[in-house]
């Protein structure tokens, strides 16, 4: 497997590029270390006011990648899986800084999470957002990741994504408020450049403050749901999704 998560800072404005554009920025462990390394820096340097999250080659990103799902070996595999995953979500949340996602392309998955741990988003026309594992995998997302989606979707556009694997429009993610502004893929560099220009303006501390209320409020009382999730990767279905996807074919659904 190749990519990267590279990590640069122009003066006050940090990015950080999912890079692995021949599998329109699918991120393996290492690319998910990278991230949470990246997140760090951030965090840590005082001169940076506001951070750029995009992916390259026309694609946000488009979650984990599938060939890792391989190693799994059961129920067990799939908590420790939604852990690790939900470690690196909250290093981006708990970033004191603005974060921006630029998004292009497919936003799907964990790649659709990512940018829901960022704090405003900008997107290409022709950008798609969705989970559609009930079509594609047949594994389940973590309840913190379904109360993000909640917060930002409400319960029926959740629903469309996660029960009928709906990709919902650019248009529509405007119009829901879970994205900020929209424009042609050429414009969104501009777009980036005023909303940055904006922000590394204003005051960080009342900025990091406002971030910390949110965070506080914004997932609480998650319920405890491993017994769904060790289910929903210990079943044959899961197992055939992934070989499925793999094989590039249908999967074969079998309620087991």
């Amino acid at each position: 497997m190749t990519g990267r998560v590279h990590f640069n800072k122009s003066g006050a404005v940090a990015t950080v590029l999912f890079d692995r554009a021949e599998a329109r920025n699918a991120m393996t462990w290492e690319m998910y270390a990278q991230l949470a390394d990246a997140c760090r820096a951030i965090t840590a340097d005082d001169g940076i006011r506001v951070a750029l999250f995009r992916g390259a080659g026309g694609n946000f990103a488009a979650g984990t990648d599938i060939a890792q799902f391989t190693q799994f070996t059961g129920g067990e595999s799939g908590i420790d899986y939604e852990r690790r995953i939900e470690a690196s979500i909250e290093l981006i949340e708990n970033i004191p800084k603005p974060v921006i996602a630029v998004v292009e392309g497919n936003c799907v998955g964990g790649g659709l999470i990512i940018a829901a741990a960022c704090d405003l988003r900008i997107s290409a026309r022709g950008a798609r957002f969705g989970v559609p594992i009930a079509r594609t995998l047949g594994n389940c997302l973590s309840p913190f990741n379904v109360a993000r989606l909640l917060a930002h979707f409400g319960p029926a556009r959740t629903k469309r994504m996660l029960l009928f694997a709906e990709l919902l429009s650019a248009e529509e993610a405007l119009h829901c408020g879970f994205v900020a502004r929209i424009g042609e893929a050429a414009e969104l560099d501009g777009i980036g450049d005023e909303l940055c220009t904006r922000v590394a303006a204003q005051a960080p501390i009342t900025m990091a403050a406002a971030k910390e209320m949110i965070r506080r409020t914004g997932i609480a009382n998650v319920p405890d749901c491993d017994d769904l999730i060790r289910q929903v990767y210990g079943s044959r279905d899961f197992r055939e999704g992934v070989e499925a996807f793999l094989a590039k074919r249908t999967p074969r659904w079998r309620g087991i």
